[in-house]
Formats: C-alpha cells, structure tokens, sequence
C-alpha cells in the first residue's frame, strides 16, 4: 500500500529501489529526471563553487507535482519559481527535513552523485602527465599541509590552467611548469614535492595535450563534470538490467554529439540507457525535484567540506549520496558518504588526455 506523507503519495520505504523500478516491469523503460548545481564550465578553482551535485530522481510524474505542490504549500512563497535556496532557508528547515526524511516522498527515489571539484583537477593532471591517477590522491591529500595554502593554492590553479580548452594571457604551459618546479624544488624532501617534481619532468605530455586542443578541441573537456556524471547516473539506475531513459533539464553542454557519446559510453561500460531526453525544467515536476536536490546536496557538500557543516542535514543527505562520486577529502566524505571506508576517485573521463 501506498504511504501518504505531506500531500505527496509514494510507495512504502521497504520497497528502496525495487519499488522504483516496478514501474518498469514487463520490459518499460524507467524514465529517471535529473539536473545539476554548481556548474562554473572548466573554472574548476576560481569559480563560485567547490562542488559540483548532480541528482536524479525516480518518481511518477503525478507524485512529483504533488510534491511540488506540497513544497510550495509549505514554503508559501510568491516566487514563480522555487529554487533550492528556498529549502535552504533556516525559516524553511522544516520543509527540507520532511523532503529528505526516510519517511519523505523521495528516499529510496533519488541519488545525488558528487565532485570535488579541486580533486578533479588534481586527478586529471596527474593522469595527463604521468598516465596514471596513483599519484593523485596522495597529493592531495599532502599538498595544502606541504605547500601551504597559497602554494596549494597556485598549483590549483595553474593545473586548471593547463587542462582548459580555452586560455588566456600567457600560454599555460609556462605557468604550470615555472610553479610546479619552484614547488617540487623548494619542497623536495616531501613526498608532494617529489610527486611535483615528477609532474615537471612530463612537459613533453603536456605540450602535446595543448597542441591537440589548439587543433581542434575535443568534444568531451576532461574538465567537464557533468557527462560523466550522467553516465555514472545511468548505471546507478540501471543496476540489475533495468532499462533507464534519463529526462534532463536543458543546457548548453548536451549537444546531441555528447549525448551520443553519453550514450556510446554506456554501452561500453553494459549500462541499460535507452537514450537521453532534454526537457524545460518548469515543465516536468520531476525536473525540478531533482533542482532542488541538487542545489540541497551541493551546499551541504560545500559546507561539510568547508568545515561549516550542519550535522543533522548531511545526515539526511547521506542515503541519497553515490558512492562512485569524484571526492577526496577523506575527512568530509567519512560524514557525506554512503559508508565506504575511503573516498572515491574521478573516473578517466578522456582518453584523448
């Protein structure tokens, strides 16, 4: 039997993902709805976030408009169109409380998969440079108490620099290489600085990765979030053989050649995508669930990441966290994770790095 909570119709708790996916019984496709928060393009390290969240939400149609009725009863705001940071309001705790709950309408319907924005680029230059990520979460984890925070700071960004399609100003190869190797010199009897000093010897790698970008850019950035999110979304869904289609708010960056990609990738990798459909997020309720979870479980990543954590709502977030999200800080994926020992890393996004 059905369980109402607040207005909004869902199945029992008992039934988790199973009870998702009987909608798609007898060979139908699960249509999943999704969205993202905290996108900046490739300013991984100088933009307005540090996290990236994107959520996916398995739900009726009828029960996600009921649940956004809900919300807006609750919050009882003019605003046309509610956002996240409605929920997110102190006045409005109540209401995320109830969104987030096991007893609420989407536990056990949603996941959130996670980036560490920071550690992306630290993964991907070391994979760019040495061909293979080993290096990359040591030197995370040792390069801001070894360089010092603006040391740290400076590798960041360069290593951002370096792996843009886009640059400006000197040509990044030369800002990348002058700070690495003063670091790696300065700090050599470190293991971060002999890894630096590692990644200073690889200027041949790097040159040709930004030869190739001056030829022509590639159609998957390695710096970009979202398309494997997508693809790791997917296989979240599809687990067991279920068919998944993904519904995805509009955006720029899903041009059919990478939703083909998206697509091609999947398949390799025996996910069950039936194809990827783009929507308006103001016209399908299940969209804008997934907005506002994106937006709740980016800020409250953010803050537990920052240290300005709220115990009792990344406790509520936690369930709906994957464990296959891009983190490492390890002290604040013991609290946001999904009860893995060790914080997961990027996948290889482009082997064209």
């Amino acid at each position: 039997m059905g369980l109402k909570i607040g207005g909004c119709g869902v199945s029992g708790n008992g039934a988790g993902r199973s009870g998702v996916r009987g909608a798609a019984d007898g060979g139908r496709v699960l249509e999943v709805a999704c969205d993202e928060s905290g996108s900046d393009g490739e300013n991984l390290t100088g933009g307005n976030t540090d996290v990236f969240a994107h959520a996916s939400v398995a739900l009726p149609v009828d029960r996600a408009e009921a649940c956004v009725r809900e919300i807006r009863r609750r919050i009882r705001s003019p605003a046309q169109e509610y956002k996240a940071g409605h929920l997110l309001r102190e006045k409005h705790r109540a209401v995320l409380e109830w969104l987030l709950d096991e007893d609420g309408p989407v536990h056990g319907h949603a996941h959130v998969h996670l980036t560490e924005k920071a550690f992306l680029v630290v993964d991907r230059v070391v994979d760019l440079l040495l061909g293979d990520t080993a290096e990359a979460r040591p030197l995370f984890g040792q390069g801001p108490a070894a360089f010092g925070e603006r040391g740290w700071r400076e590798f960041l960004e360069v290593s951002n620099q370096l792996l843009r399609i886009r640059s400006s100003g000197r040509p990044p190869t030369e800002s990348f290489f002058r700070t690495v190797g003063e670091l790696g010199r300065v700090h050599a009897g470190t293991e971060a600085g002999r890894t630096l000093l590692r990644l200073a010897g690889a200027r041949p790698r790097a040159e040709a990765y930004r030869a190739r970008l001056a030829e022509a850019p590639p159609l998957i950035p390695v710096l970009n979030p979202l398309l494997p999110a997508l693809v790791r979304t997917a296989g979240y869904w599809s687990a067991g053989g279920q068919a998944v289609r993904l519904v995805h708010d509009r955006q720029n960056m899903l041009t059919p050649e990478r939703i083909a990609w998206i697509e091609e990738r999947a398949r390799q990798e025996g996910i069950g995508l039936a194809g990827v459909r783009l929507v308006h997020s103001r016209l399908d309720a299940r969209v804008q669930i997934a907005d506002f979870l994106a937006g709740i479980a980016r800020k409250i990543a953010s803050d537990e990441l920052g240290g300005r954590a709220d115990a009792a709502r990344t406790a509520r977030l936690r369930p709906f966290v994957g464990a296959e999200s891009v983190w490492g800080d390890a002290r604040s994926w013991s609290r946001l994770g999904p009860g893995t020992e060790d914080a997961p890393g990027a996948e290889q996004i482009n082997s064209g790095v």
